[in-house]
Parts: structure tokens; C-alpha cells; sequence
């Protein structure tokens, strides 16, 4: 994933409402959300490459999610990032034994921010620091720095989550994550990507003929323990390719 925004409220009849974008080379296979064959209690999207993926739920209750750190002068990891979510999702590990076993290896990926949780606890933890961190309840978002850092879209998404609280819809939610605004030149972050490439994924959704939004997500999770998990996919040019919607 490129940008997470979320609402984490453990106390709540709604805990977690979630919105979020992946976005990656188009021709990189994936599938689509789905139950998994050889893991019957995960529901996720899979990258076809290295098997990985980058959000997805569990029957029994876990919750994973991942986004990359741009940095084009990191190392390259030796390992794919998206098996860090697809490894809790099918583990076992508590969320404290999972993030410790991750932190003490986490130069074996390249950067990333990783989201993990379960019904009553949500965590995260950046490659950058080995202490991860227990979420508080509160608004969040993260995209392709630490959490919160304060790019135009993170801030755009984050407060257009905030004003669908009372009564989050989908197709609101998925409104807003199909924003494809680019941020004035003024207030583009400096990654060391160059101006052209800052202002192309300065965008909440992100459109282009070889690397774009390919999969936008909403995850409404009910105190009751149901959750509504809902994608949709894209192509080149943020083409439309399907949906899916699935109870969980």
C-alpha cells in the first residue's frame, strides 16, 4: 500500500474504519481480494511475484496492512516486504512476539511501515525504529514516510476520513480515495525523485500508463467482530477492473 488512513476507536460500535490505496507497476500480477487457497482463514489480495501482500484480515480476527518508505537511496531489501503482513496473517505469533521477531530483522526488507492488530489492539512499527508502538485511539495515516508525516495527501485523505465518522459509507470512503489531484509544486515533499515524479504521486489516487493506484480498499469493522471488506481494482490510466465485497 502508498496511503492508509484509519480510525482506530477500540471502544466504538464501529473500532476500525479504514481506507487505503496500493499502488505499484501495473505490470507487476497480482490477484485480486479473495479467500486463499492454501490458508482458508485469510482474506487478501496477492502479489503473484513473491507471494506476499499488502492488507488483509483473518477469521479470527487479525488485521494487517504495509506500505513502502520512497527512499531511492536505500539498499535494496533481500526479502519482499509484503510477506512481513502475510506472515502474521497466517501465524500464529502474538502481536508483541511477531513485531519483536520482525524489528530484530528488519534490515533484510527495504523501508516500510507495518500496521498489525487483532479485535482489541492495533500496532505499528517503522523499519527505521526497532521499538514498535501501540496505537492509541485516534485518526491516523500513512503513506510512503512514518506515520502522520504531514504530506498534502496524507493530510487531504486524513481529514476526509475524519468527516465520514458519524456515519462512514463506502462509496464515500472509495470518493475520496479516487481523488487524483496532484498537490500544488509548492508543497510537494522531497524525496530525491525528481520534481515529475514528486508531483505524479503526490495524488491520493495515482494514474499513469505504467505505475498507478492498482487496488483502493475499505475495511469497516463492526464491534461485533463482522467485518466488511470491500476492493476495488485498476489498471493503466486508473482504468476500472472489477470489485470485490466480502463479509468477514
Amino acid at each position: 500500500m502508498c496511503l492508509i488512513v484509519f480510525a482506530w476507536r477500540p471502544a466504538h460500535p464501529q473500532p476500525l474504519i479504514l481506507a487505503a490505496n496500493r499502488d505499484e507497476f501495473y505490470a507487476r500480477p497480482t490477484l485480486p481480494l479473495a479467500q486463499w487457497e492454501d490458508a482458508s482463514h485469510v482474506y487478501a489480495g496477492r502479489d503473484l511475484e513473491a507471494g506476499g501482500t499488502w492488507l488483509g484480515v483473518t477469521a479470527e480476527g487479525r488485521f494487517a496492512a504495509l506500505t513502502n518508505i520512497r527512499d531511492p537511496g536505500q539498499p535494496l531489501g533481500r526479502r519482499s516486504r509484503g510477506e512481513l503482513v502475510a506472515h502474521f496473517l497466517t501465524g500464529s505469533l502474538s502481536i508483541d512476539e511477531y513485531l519483536r521477531e520482525v524489528a530484530g530483522r528488519s534490515t533484510e526488507y527495504g523501508g516500510f511501515n507495518l500496521l498489525v492488530g487483532n479485535r482489541e489492539e492495533l500496532h505499528f512499527l517503522n523499519a527505521a525504529n526497532p521499538l514498535p508502538r501501540r496505537l492509541e485511539p485516534g485518526i491516523y495515516g500513512v503513506s510512503n514516510a512514518g506515520l502522520d508525516t504531514p504530506w498534502p495527501k496524507l493530510l487531504k485523505a486524513k481529514a476526509a476520513l475524519s468527516d465520514q465518522l458519524n456515519q462512514p459509507e463506502p462509496e464515500a470512503l472509495f470518493g475520496f480515495l479516487a481523488d487524483a489531484e496532484a498537490a500544488p509544486d509548492a508543497d510537494l515533499p522531497s524525496t530525491g525523485v525528481g520534481l515529475a515524479t514528486e508531483k505524479l504521486l503526490s495524488s491520493v489516487f495515482i494514474a499513469s500508463p505504467n505505475y498507478g493506484t492498482r487496488a483502493s480498499t475499505v475495511l469497516i469493522a463492526s464491534a461485533d467482530g463482522s467485518r466488511r471488506l470491500i476492493e476495488r481494482s485498476f489498471g493503466p490510466y486508473g482504468g476500472r477492473l472489477g470489485e470485490v465485497d466480502l463479509e468477514v
